[in-house]
């Protein structure tokens, strides 16, 4: 149950075969306060590095990334309600989708959380 990180801040867990995507620690504290997000509908196929959901916080609007391809299995419902949710919790919480992937070795090409937190430092 291992984070995987793109260089767009997306984190990426798998578990049983179902990928969660959300943006992580660093991204929402850029942001700053989120007061909307928008996600993918379920049952859309998106491709590596696709828009796939959009936050928007009192300072921008950003596009998030699917960090691998596949099909949209839910979005998270919790975020319509509460978007301030993402600030709270997230790389927990505030998760944006899930999906199936349609590869599960391009996890292979992103970065691990302890290389993620070292990259992050040099920005």
């Amino acid at each position: 149950m291992s984070l995987h990180f793109t260089g767009e801040h997306e984190w990426i867990r798998l578990e049983n075969g179902i990928a969660t995507i959300g943006i992580s620690e660093h991204a929402q504290q850029a942001l700053g306060d989120i007061v909307y997000a928008e996600v993918p509908e379920t049952g859309r196929a998106v491709n590596k590095g696709d828009e796939a959901a959009v936050v928007e916080s009192v300072k921008a609007a950003s596009d998030v990334y699917a960090p691998c391809a596949g099909e949209v299995v839910e979005g998270n419902p919790a975020l319509a309600e509460d978007p301030s949710l993402i600030n709270r919790d997230p790389e927990g919480e505030g998760w944006f989708f899930k999906m199936k992937l349609a590869d599960e070795s391009e996890l292979d090409g992103l970065m691990d959380e302890a290389a993620y937190r070292e990259w992050v430092k040099t920005l």
